[in-house]
């Protein structure tokens, strides 16, 4: 039997990190938003690693809080420690990594969704899509309740006929010992949506009171934590220690000797793992010549002696897990209280999406997530907010909100997937943007504040202070440009004290700003006139200033991106009937439909040529037209 459970104006299926970046977004917007989740207890729960940034999705995260997102802010209330990455390298790779309490974070979290305005939350599993003329119009859950909306949101993560893996042993089942989906997936299948065999996995996790951290290496904090969110001004915690040890060649050993018991190497798992992102045994194989690998014993709270075993993911069976860590200096006497396993699980094709992270098929039907192929809580919630915004503005009759690749890693994110597809877990790195230097972490509210208050998720409050804080950074640079230094004693000697070349006549100060050993900060003793600015200014000025070739280099190719961008394809054309492009192109344009030239020179498979010969046929068709 079946009843009527509502009408909604946006549903959202699963409560992880895309569906609660998802549903807040469309929340705050106005719109009626239903979060159906299989368990409350587990929203933004953190099954795997427990930490969010880190390189490349520090930068993620920055960009979902400009567009005016959660996470930032979450983790700013949560974390236990954080530190900024690679910062002996230039400003385009620095990344933001923060230990979170895992649990403090999902109960923020929840906290938070249940006290948005417009935004109900319900536990229930939803098993069917209710699809008519190739529209969605709701869902139905397990106990026959049917949610009615023009629009729906999936962010069922790695839940869909998951498959939990331990040596030989293999059982239906979710992250974290939870309920898996049954049967949704089936559903997309008859929908005639193509479904992918992903797989992924976490280490195990061990009893504090169990380890000789006297023997491991202590990772300490920054000093100084620069926060997520923009909105965040200071974060003053004492923060806990992450430790580093190392795996041995009694590791590798005892890995070697049981390798025929891992389900990766007799078969037992089918499904495809991240690369970037390997089991402790597959890194033995592929990277045999290395005597150790490194493994950070991570707390997973301020209220729990669980610690978690980075580098060290798994799916050897339970006794062979600990007869490995024992090997490892500090952990000789390990305890486990959570066994390593590998997760297999179904996720759709993302070339089926465009690049609003609608269906092509149906429409009204956006996925987000880890169902897309992703991997990661910050690919999930960069995802989640897009998803939200576009099932929110497809409500609202507007146009979707597209972030370019040359304007956010969000846009690097979702135009690898939905162009080039994804055949192992997506996982988002610095070196998959051809624009860096120009998508740094510290910029991203410069990129896209903007974009967040045209579509209401940033507040006028917010939005006055951005304005202000660009004004000042434009404003300090004009004046850095009119201050002139003098070749006079103090200045050089100060120069000199600094180890920089004295100087021999007046220099503007924006000049000699550009020398890679005087920071802004330095500048006291030349520019005692310098207004009282902000770090957050003061650092930006500096970088602009910096890297000024650099950066107005990245702009030229940015501009030639967006000529091939704002040459648009037609929905209707017919590519198999264009004669010049190859087989394989033909087949590729026909199945993904780029909508622009931009887009479809980055199909794997899509050649200059085949660029060079759509370009004659748009002059033909704008001709014919």
């Amino acid at each position: 039997m079946s009843y009527n459970g509502g009408q909604y104006e946006v549903i959202v299926v699963g409560g992880g990190h895309a569906g609660c970046e998802a549903a807040l977004a469309s929340a705050r917007m106005g719109l009626k938003t239903l979060l159906l989740t299989m368990n409350i207890d587990s929203i933004a729960m953190m099954p795997c690693n427990p930490n969010i940034g880190g390189t490349g999705k520090g930068h993620l995260v920055r960009e979902i809080d400009a567009l005016g997102g959660e996470m930032g802010k979450n983790i700013d209330k949560t974390m236990i420690q954080c530190r900024m990455l690679n910062t002996s390298k230039g400003p385009a790779v620095h990344s933001l990594r923060a230990q979170a309490d895992k649990h403090k974070y999902q109960l923020e979290m929840k906290k938070t969704v249940e006290a948005q305005e417009n935004l109900v939350l319900k536990q229930h599993e939803v098993v069917d899509l209710i699809v008519e003329d190739k529209k969605i119009s709701g869902v139905k859950t397990k106990t026959g309740a049917i949610f009615s909306s023009p629009t729906v949101i999936l962010t069922t993560g790695t839940y869909m006929d998951s498959q939990i893996i331990i040596g030989d042993i293999s059982y239906s089942g979710g992250p974290n010992g939870l309920f898996p989906s049954i049967g949704l997936s089936e559903k997309l299948k008859d929908l005639d949506i193509d479904i992918m065999r992903f797989k992924t996995g976490t280490p195990a996790r061990i009893d504090k009171n169990t380890v000789d951290f006297d023997k491991m290496q202590i990772q300490n904090g920054d000093e100084v934590i620069v926060p997520f969110s923009f909105e965040t001004e200071k974060i003053d915690i004492e923060q806990v220690p992450v430790y580093l040890t190392y795996t041995n060649e009694k590791t590798h050993q005892v890995i070697r000797d049981n390798l025929h018991r891992s389900p990766l190497f007799s078969g037992n798992i089918k499904g495809v793992g991240a690369r970037y992102c390997p089991s402790i045994e597959d890194k033995i194989v592929r990277f045999a010549d290395k005597p150790k690998h490194q493994v950070f014993v991570e707390p997973e709270g301020l209220d729990t002696n669980e610690m978690y075993v980075q580098g060290m993911s798994s799916s050897l069976p339970e006794e062979v897990q600990l007869e490995v860590l024992k090997t490892i200096e500090g952990l000789e006497r390990a305890e486990v209280v959570r066994s390593a396993y590998a997760i297999e699980y179904d996720n759709i094709d993302p070339m089926q999406l465009d690049a609003s992270l609608e269906c092509k098929a149906i429409e009204g039907l956006f996925f987000a997530g880890q169902v897309n192929g992703t991997s990661g809580y910050e690919e999930a919630g960069a995802q989640g907010i897009i998803a939200g915004i576009n099932a929110a503005r497809k409500v609202q009759r507007k146009d979707p909100l597209i972030i370019d690749r040359s304007e956010g890693y969000i846009g690097v994110l979702i135009d690898d997937i939905v162009t080039k597809g994804t055949n192992e877990p997506y996982r988002m790195m610095t070196s998959r943007s051809e624009y860096r230097l120009l998508l740094r972490q510290d910029n991203a509210d410069i990129r896209l504040t903007e974009k967040g208050y045209e579509v209401g998720l940033i507040s006028e409050e917010r939005y006055k202070r951005f304005k202000d804080k660009y004004k000042g950074i434009h404003d300090e640079i004009e004046r850095l440009n009119k201050v002139i230094v003098k070749p006079d004693a103090k200045t050089n000697e100060y120069l000199e004290s600094i180890k920089s070349t004295p100087l021999k006549s007046g220099i503007r100060l924006i000049e000699l700003l550009k020398r890679p050993e005087i920071r802004y900060e330095h500048c006291h003793v030349v520019d005692p006139d310098r207004p009282d600015l902000p770090k957050s200014i003061t650092d930006e000025v500096e970088i602009q200033i910096k890297y000024e070739g650099y950066i107005n280099k990245q702009m030229l190719q940015v501009e030639q991106h967006k000529k091939l961008e704002k040459r648009k394809l037609p929905d209707d054309i017919d590519y198999l009937s264009i004669k010049g492009l190859r087989l394989e192109a033909q087949q590729k344009l026909d199945k993904i439909k780029p909508t622009s030239l931009g887009q479809a020179s980055r199909i794997s498979g899509v050649s200059p040529a085949d660029i060079s010969v759509l370009m004659v046929y748009l002059e033909q068709f704008r001709r014919r037209a």
